[in-house]
């Protein structure tokens, strides 16, 4: 409501059609995705190449990258992948490495690392299991799997490991199935799971076998995948 000297917002039954009322007291933030955005920060810089450490390997990889695609932004995604390969996840410095590296701000890499549910901004294990539970695997009981696998992660008291349901990980013809640090196996049952975590454990192969691209692996069915 307009105070007496016309100050304040006025009342919008008095705003003529089309006429939008304006606040002065602007909100010093405003809401985004997952925290509110800092309207009067500094503008991001790209980070100094010369002033940011970068694993020479790590900046081989993010250079690798770059060089396959036409427009370098399209590395974004892999090389944020191989930062978090790395440190275990997409912790603030190995984003300003990537950054450093590609010249773009890290801002630009959080927005991506935050939409992509496989890069980690929190640090929950530098190892992980994902088990689908999407509609083919969840048809074949993936809640199932994912349930004993937690149950046996808890027995074997694993640690430093990620175990999550996932959304979809794009391999139905071998429902159910689980990526394990990026490696696919399946078709899985709850029986499988005490040996997995075991093997995850005693840091052996997992499923040997019974991954995708391991020689000789084919469906229950007897075609490849």
């Amino acid at each position: 409501m307009a105070d007496a000297n016309g100050g304040g917002v006025p009342d919008r039954d008095l705003v003529l059609p089309g006429v939008r009322p304006v606040d002065d007291a602007r909100p010093a933030m405003a809401g985004g995705w997952d925290s509110a955005a800092d309207l009067w920060k500094d503008p991001a810089e790209i980070p100094d190449p010369a002033s940011v450490e970068v694993p020479d390997e790590l900046r081989a990889q993010i250079e690798d990258y770059m060089s396959r695609y036409p427009d370098y932004h399209s590395a974004s995604i892999p090389a944020l992948m191989a930062a978090q390969k790395w440190h275990g996840w997409c912790s603030d410095e190995a984003i300003t490495q990537v950054a450093a590296v590609m010249q773009v701000t890290p801002a630009y890499l959080s927005s991506v690392a935050t939409f992509y549910d496989m890069l980690r901004t929190k640090p929950v294990g530098t190892r992980y299991v994902y088990v689908c539970t999407s509609v083919a695997c969840h048809l074949r009981q993936a809640v199932d799997v994912y349930d004993a696998i937690k149950e046996a992660a808890e027995v074997a008291g694993l640690e430093d490991v990620e175990i999550r349901e996932f959304e979809c990980l794009g391999a139905c013809d071998m429902a159910p199935m689980a990526s394990v640090d990026g490696r696919y196996v399946g078709p899985l049952s709850r029986d499988d799971a005490p040996e997995l975590v075991l093997q995850i454990k005693e840091g052996r192969e997992v499923m040997p076998g019974r991954g995708l691209g391991d020689p000789g692996y084919k469906l229950p069915w007897g075609t490849r995948a």
